[in-house]
Order: structure tokens, then sequence, then C-alpha cells
């Protein structure tokens, strides 16, 4: 009995191995078809911006202008990419970094001599250039409604720069960069909202108070989940600060993932 026992064990135990290796061999050839079928022209770029929100929570302002100049230049180079949303959501990112520098006092000694309203300028300059890329972008993409549309749109100038590679690269390219896409499509207009709270913040500071009510308006407008922007314009109007509720705090609002 106990032999038996000791070989039904060693079964179990040769499965659960063969199982993980098979997990292990799927998950490998999954991320690495996935990533194949990146667009290579900006992979140093998305590999370098995942350093972002580190730098973020160090408040390393510097690091953070050099990382998004960086990315910025080797999206630029790229025909496909010079006014994609990519480009808007590096200027929202500059202008947080000029806001936060603003509004707290912990602003590295490169700019320690600029006022304020100095840095609350170059804020807003960066803020303006983001709205105006995302704003520019969805009045071109938000009305392609399939993926044959989306394809068609930008097959121009998509597979300049790619010509060394084989075909099927090329449309496996051009499928990735077709999701990322649809995705950006619904996250560009939560990601202007963000742009225009950031804009409110802006305005209030300069005390420009009508303004900052319009630019919160506009925000809520595109994404009315935007808690902070409405609590934003609360503060303006006298309003009662609201909180997230209970299911809001356990489910928040997902972005749409891409694929």
């Amino acid at each position: 009995m106990s032999t038996l026992l000791n070989k039904n064990k060693r079964a179990l135990i040769l499965v659960m191995i063969a199982l993980s290796l098979i997990v292990l061999l799927f998950s490998y050839f999954y991320y690495h078809h996935v990533n194949s079928s990146k667009d290579p022209r900006i992979k140093y770029a998305r590999e370098l911006y995942e350093n972002y929100n580190d730098l973020t929570v160090q408040n390393n302002f510097v690091a953070i202008f050099s990382l998004l100049d960086s990315v910025e230049y080797n999206y630029r180079k790229i025909d496909h990419y010079q006014k994609s949303f990519e480009v808007g959501v590096l200027y929202n990112n500059r202008a947080a970094a000029y806001l936060t520098m603003a509004l707290y006092d912990n602003r590295p000694e490169k700019y320690m001599l600029l006022s304020k309203d100095s840095l609350l300028y170059l804020a807003q300059q960066n803020v303006y250039k983001s709205i105006s890329i995302y704003k520019s972008w969805l009045s071109q993409f938000d009305q392609l409604t399939t993926s044959a549309q989306i394809e068609k749109f930008i097959s121009g100038n998509f597979f300049i720069g790619l010509e060394k590679y084989s075909k099927k690269e090329k449309s496996n390219f051009l499928k990735s960069r077709i999701k990322e896409i649809e995705t950006a499509q619904y996250e560009t207009k939560r990601r202007l909202s963000v742009a225009y709270t950031n804009l409110g913040i802006i305005h209030r500071h300069f005390e420009d108070y009508e303004n900052a009510i319009n630019s919160y308006q506009k925000a809520i407008e595109l994404w009315d989940q935007n808690l902070n922007a409405e609590n934003n314009l609360n503060i303006l109007l006298g309003k009662p600060l609201k909180k997230r509720n209970l299911i809001q705090k356990l489910f928040p609002p997902k972005r749409k993932e891409e694929k």
C-alpha cells in the first residue's frame, strides 16, 4: 500500500513538473511573439520610458526632463510618430513636472532661480502643446471605427524606415500598432481630461479663476470620473469635496489594456 502511494505521489509530482514546463514554454513563446511584433524603431524609447514612474517617485526632475527629451527625440525621428498621442503624453508629463516644482518646495538646484510664476508658465506652455497634440490626433483617429480604416489611414507612412524587415514582420508590426491605436482612441480622451485638469490648476494659481473653471469643466466632460478635476472645481465653487465611494475604491475605472 505504501509503495503504491509513493508511486502515485511521484506520478503527481512528474505531472506537476510537466505542466509547469508547458506553462513556462507557452509564456516564453507568447511574450516573445508579443515583443517581436512591437515596432523596433521605438523599442529604445519605450524601454527608456519605463523608468519614468520611478523618477517621479524620487522627484528627480533633472532626470525626468532628460528622459522625456530622449524619448521625444526618438519618436520625432519617425514620420508616423511625429504627432502621435505618445508625444502628447510626453508634453503633459513635462507640464506635470514643472507644475509640481512650482507648487512644492522640492525643486533641484538647477531650477532654484526660477520663480513660481516662471515654472507655472513653463507648465502652461507644455500643457497647451499636449492638448493641441491630443486634439489633433483625436480629430484624425476618433472617426476611424474599424481596424481596416485605421490600417488604410496609417499605411502611407507607417512602413517608412521598416524596409529591411520581411513582409511578415512588417505585417506584425502594423497589426500591433493598430491595436495600440484602438486602445489610444479610448485612452486619449482620458489623457486629454488630465491635461485640462493640469491647465485648470495652472489657471487657478495664476488667479485666472474663470479659465480655471472652464478647464475643469472640459476635463469632466471628457471623463466624467475625473474626481481630481471635479474636486478642484468644487473648491472654486465653494462646494464640498467628493470622496470615492467603497465601490469606486474597490473597483477603480481600469484603463483599456493594450494587447
